[in-house]
């Protein structure tokens, strides 16, 4: 097949063509994709358009013409909106109050993560077909490398991604778009530009020129405060970076200059790897008034500790760092973390260590989130080896372990630890109204 042609996104028929044609030859479909590199590229980044909304309106047709959010509650935040949303304004991450107020029609429904996981799940099926080189980075979205899958599924690269992208839809009633280029960097930067529904190619001759134009903050890890700094220093697009000599970045921003320097020119030389390692393991609240005692706040965070410890055990992993969030009442953000001697799993020590941490941030400031999340993991052996060394410590593992035990059995709520238990007439101090539980990798 020729290096340059064309593809119909509906009919899959493929021609050679130096013009794109603006409807395809074989069934009249507008959409057709044309690009000189189209059936040689073979990474692929897949994002799902709006997933957690695109579920809830496949399975309640009323919901499809109008605007959707799928979020907590008044002092939630926003899981993901519709595109109807978004033209309001409304984005992910948005503080629920200020998605109300700039869409105040928005239908609003809580998320159901275990729908959205199962569907998420008959996508993965489905992207393993086509190769086993799938990573994962979230419930909606993988790159792919089809690198030599041609002649297994008889077709190149971009028409079997665009025959997934009609199965996904017809099958499972939700719509992915397609990134396609010859690295990860790119591929992801492509599957961002014809949203939804979208396919879009970034090839290797064009890479230089296109990305020239570009914001330097489409470039992953490039934040609010390195941008800031690139800002002062006369840089804002990565054309201005290719500009710059690699040892100029190096010798001004360190490891961070050379890393601007490689994907200024789009060189992304990291595989697509079907296995990533942990990085780290976290839940947190958001409450629905805000906290400032630390009589409270201890008491949620032993609730999150014991959610965190739950998670570390059936991923079967310790870790050493255990890190505290807070989110003031005026949305900013407090980050402390301790290094523990030994790696744990153990609500126990999650929460002491978290609760020393606490305790220090108590100072009348009023808090609307908290979180508690561990890093520096490790696979687990079966037991923290703190209990072989401190026999405090290991009396509590063993009563924490047996708690374990029952619950396993019975269900979580067999055994609640004192403190987190209340009376039917009780009103918590500590409602979890957007309960958030997250594990990162790299």
């Amino acid at each position: 097949m020729a290096s340059g042609g064309h593809l119909c996104r509906d009919c899959f028929a493929t021609g050679s063509s130096s013009v794109a044609p603006q409807r395809c030859p074989a069934c009249g479909s507008p959409r057709v994709l044309h690009h000189p590199e189209l059936f040689t590229l073979s990474i692929a980044h897949i994002d799902c358009d709006a997933f957690y909304a695109s579920v809830e309106k496949r399975d309640d047709p009323s919901l499809i013409d109008k605007p959707l959010i799928v979020g907590g509650g008044q002092r939630g935040v926003v899981a993901t909106c519709c595109y109807i949303a978004r033209m309001s304004g409304v984005r992910s991450a948005m503080p629920m109050f200020q998605a109300r107020r700039l869409c105040p029609q928005a239908v609003i429904i809580k998320p159901d993560m275990a729908k959205y996981v199962d569907v998420s799940r008959q996508i993965r099926a489905l992207l393993d077909s086509l190769t086993p080189l799938v990573q994962p980075l979230s419930i909606d979205e993988a790159f792919l490398d089809l690198s030599g899958t041609d002649k297994l599924h008889k077709a190149p690269a971009s028409v079997s991604l665009a025959r997934l992208a009609s199965q996904v839809e017809r099958e499972l009633g939700v719509t992915i778009s397609v990134g396609l280029s010859h690295n990860k960097f790119l591929a992801k930067i492509a599957s961002e530009l014809d949203k939804p529904r979208g396919f879009a190619v970034i090839g290797k001759g064009e890479t230089t020129s296109f990305l020239a134009q570009k914001p330097i903050t489409i470039i992953y890890g490039v934040g609010k405060v390195m941008a800031e700094t690139l800002k002062r220093d006369g840089l804002t697009t990565i054309g201005q970076l290719q500009q710059r000599a690699p040892e100029d970045l190096m010798r001004r921003y360190g490891e961070m200059g050379a890393r601007l320097s490689k994907l200024a020119r789009g060189e992304d030389y990291r595989p697509v790897t079907p296995e990533r390692e942990t990085k780290s393991v976290s839940s947190e609240t958001t409450f629905s008034s805000d906290l400032a005692d630390f009589e409270s706040l201890s008491t949620a965070l032993l609730s999150l500790c014991e959610r965190l410890s739950e998670r570390l055990k059936k991923q079967q992993l310790v870790g050493d760092t255990i890190t505290l969030k807070l989110k003031t009442a005026g949305f900013k953000t407090r980050t402390r973390a301790q290094h523990i001697m030994l790696p744990t799993q153990l609500a126990t020590t999650l929460y002491e260590t978290g609760r020393q941490l606490l305790a220090r941030e108590i100072d009348g400031t009023a808090f609307r989130l908290l979180g508690i999340g561990v890093t520096g993991l490790e696979a687990a052996d079966g037991s923290d080896p703190v209990d072989l060394i401190e026999p405090r410590v290991a009396r509590k593992a063993a009563a924490e372990r047996a708690m374990d035990s029952v619950r396993g059995r019975f269900g979580r709520e067999a055994l609640v630890r004192g403190r987190l238990y209340r009376q039917p007439d009780q009103t918590p101090s500590h409602p979890e109204s957007n309960d958030d539980d997250r594990t990162k990798t790299q």
